[in-house]
């Protein structure tokens, strides 16, 4: 049975108490536009397209048509969006659109579908108004790629969205050696009125296979939603998060009564149980939001940290991890 009570246990909903937490350090610029929409009494939803919208708008991180390309030289994009009514929508291998999280909350709000991929994402996101970007590299990311071509081998690096990481402050935004690994924000959400919604937008691992996907377009690997229990994204090697549907585990163990933290705990252990000896050369991690409001998270290598903003605080959340 898990840690703080019996199977089955589920949250009280907390309203008038509105929490955005999202990861890395771009997540304190990204839960001030979220904050912009659930200060105001805003819905969840709002608050979770609008908050990473900032993220996949600024070239200088390591999120949108400013990221890294694959191995091709081409830039593309995966994100999610999910409500507290199960409603999601998805898009993956996206190229030259600037807001692809949007264009997953239209394939939620006006298909049939959940998600939508490549050359029919773009197609869809072009006939709902969105405009094609040129689909040149940002000078960073030209450079990198550059350097990439060399060797022309992909070595991930634990912990490159972290800004305050040693290699990131060697060469913002960039490895020296132009290596990259996976590149991430997620979010979680609750409204003044208790509900919950997520969102995952990502430019994936840079220097992929051509077509490669992660876990960020995968409802509940990724992301997953669950409003009488809580919302959870995840960060990291998304190959090891889609092998066990990390992010609805994560809400699962809640629903049996552990904390955020706890359940988060338990996923990570989960993955390194999978991953054996390999685990020490992956990171992953995952961020949890419950409906008391509580948050937390964990993650299997030291170094990863989400940010929080509520009506009392605004900070950086340094996280535990297993190795």
């Amino acid at each position: 049975m898990a840690p703080g009570s019996g199977a089955g246990a589920v949250s009280e909903p907390v309203t008038g108490q509105p929490v955005v937490i999202s990861t890395w350090d771009t997540g304190l610029a990204a839960n001030k536009g979220a904050w912009e929409v659930l200060s105001r009494s805003g819905s969840a939803l709002d608050a979770v397209e609008a908050g990473v919208k900032v993220t996949e708008s600024s070239i200088n991180c390591c999120v949108g048509l400013g990221a890294n390309p694959d191995r091709d030289g081409f830039v593309t994009l995966d994100a999610s969006i999910m409500d507290h009514q199960f409603n999601c929508g998805s898009v993956a291998a996206l190229e030259r659109i600037k807001h692809p999280i949007s264009v997953a909350r239209r394939v939620m709000e006006k298909t049939p579908h959940v998600l939508l991929v490549g050359a029919g994402a773009q197609q869809f996101a072009v006939a709902e108004g969105f405009p094609l970007e040129d689909g040149k590299l940002s000078g960073d990311a030209k450079k990198a790629y550059e350097q990439w071509l060399k060797k022309s081998e992909y070595k991930p690096v634990i912990n490159i969205e972290n800004t305050k990481s040693s290699a990131y402050m060697a060469a913002p935004a960039r490895l020296p050696n132009g290596e990259w690994n996976h590149d991430t924000i997620g979010m979680v959400a609750m409204d003044a009125s208790g509900n919950l919604s997520g969102s995952v937008t990502t430019s994936g691992m840079g220097f992929k296979m051509r077509g490669r996907v992660g876990d960020s377009p995968i409802i509940g690997a990724g992301m997953f939603v669950d409003n009488e229990v809580g919302a959870v994204a995840a960060t990291g090697q998304g190959e090891d998060v889609i092998r066990m549907c990390g992010s609805h585990a994560v809400v699962e163990y809640m629903r049996q009564g552990m904390t955020p933290e706890q359940a988060c705990k338990a996923a990570v252990e989960r993955i390194i149980r999978i991953k054996k000896e390999k685990a020490k050369d992956i990171q992953v991690a995952f961020i949890a939001l419950n409906k008391k409001g509580e948050t937390g998270a964990y993650a299997i290598q030291k170094g990863f940290s989400y940010a929080i903003k509520n009506n009392t605080e605004e900070r950086m959340v340094e996280v535990k991890s297993i190795l």
